[in-house]
């Protein structure tokens, strides 16, 4: 079973070095408190700036949780993530799916930020379902993205 990526676009008013910054380095700033995968609110989402580094959150006490890892790094134009999130929830180090972030210059000046979650088939029987989560979810965490990065730039 194949499953179409999810994709989203948005636009920010920051220029692409800006855009990216705000987008790796600034996570824990503009992901909605309480939706992430630990069991206490988050006060970190670590991204570490090279490829084969982590992705991660650090809660309110001071436990880690794993979300996946970085792919491939090519600042400021794209970051390509390894989702490890389960349907549970949970961090799974054999789930494989993959978040890519591209960011080009916007006509008018800004940045386009293209989203790109694939590999969805990985979740098996939830998939459809999980799917469908996603589809509702990005768009609400790019929001959040947008207003953060419009207000920071």
């Amino acid at each position: 079973m194949s499953i179409a990526p999810i994709v989203h676009t948005i636009v920010v008013k920051a220029p692409p070095p800006r855009a990216f910054d705000l987008f790796v380095s600034h996570m824990a700033q503009w992901w909605p408190r309480g939706r992430t995968i630990a069991k206490a609110p988050h006060v970190a989402i670590v991204v570490e700036p090279r490829a084969g580094g982590q992705w991660f959150e650090r809660d309110a006490n001071g436990n880690e949780v794993h979300w996946g890892k970085v792919l491939e790094w090519d600042p400021p134009s794209r970051v390509l993530f390894l989702w490890q999130i389960n349907t549970d929830s949970g961090y799974d180090a054999k789930l494989r799916t993959e978040v890519e972030l591209t960011f080009v210059p916007a006509d008018g000046g800004g940045t386009t930020v293209r989203l790109e979650h694939r590999k969805l088939e990985a979740y098996g029987a939830d998939a459809a379902r999980h799917t469908d989560r996603f589809r509702n979810g990005w768009p609400v965490m790019l929001s959040n993205f947008v207003t953060y990065a419009d207000e920071q730039r």
